[in-house]
């Protein structure tokens, strides 16, 4: 540390709690903030301190939000027999873009881990069941990401699900690489993967 000031120390060192951000970086910004945008930073502080208190999740599609349900899933513009499945909320500003998609989504704010203690239960999965079987959806996208973690947990849940009545169960198709994630596949590349989707029923 700079050993200049022990809260311009301890300011670098909560900015390396982000993504991406070591040491250096987090000094240069906390070297901005101070220097020549005090202002700014009070924003960033109140702002931030707001939405940390007041953000949770939808209770609907686990979204995070201030509210008991999210916008998505309140407009009724939006087809609400139809959910995507997604790993994160990244998944959803990228599907958002691509202008490609009026349902509703169900966050599952990370994929199946025995190794790291991530379970169903964790994925908020029997939500995501209960709505299936209750409430007449009609199709369940599962656009999980195309990895080996993604893949895995797709094919839990369709099987969890594969034998409701009236339920169509897709997958994103054509477009989106072998290991790649969502959150970071372009714009046109969302959209084939959408329209192209296919259904995975398997008959029995």
């Amino acid at each position: 540390m700079s050993k200049v000031s022990p809260l311009v120390d301890s300011l670098i060192e909560a900015f390396q709690c982000l993504p991406g951000v070591g040491p250096k970086s987090a000094q240069r910004m906390v070297l901005h903030l101070l220097e020549r945008n005090k202002n700014a930073g009070l924003i960033l502080a109140n702002t931030l301190s707001n939405a940390l208190e007041s953000v949770g999740k939808c209770s609907n599609c686990r979204i995070f939000t201030e509210d008991e349900i999210c916008q998505i899933c309140s407009n009724e513009k939006r087809n609400k027999k139809q959910i995507c499945v997604v790993e994160s909320v990244s998944d959803v500003f990228a599907i958002e873009k691509s202008n490609q998609f009026t349902g509703q989504y169900f966050i599952l704010h990370g994929h199946l881990s025995p190794i790291d203690d991530i379970g169903p239960e964790e994925l908020g999965l029997e939500k995501l069941f209960t709505r299936a079987r209750e409430e007449g959806i009609e199709e369940i996208i599962l656009a999980t990401n195309s990895t080996l973690e993604g893949e895995t947990t797709s094919h839990f849940i369709y099987d969890k699900i594969k034998t409701i009545e009236n339920l169509k169960v897709t997958k994103l198709a054509r477009g989106v690489p072998l290991g790649g994630e969502l959150e970071y596949v372009d714009r046109g590349t969302i959209m084939h993967a959408f329209s192209g989707r296919q259904n995975i029923r398997i008959e029995d």
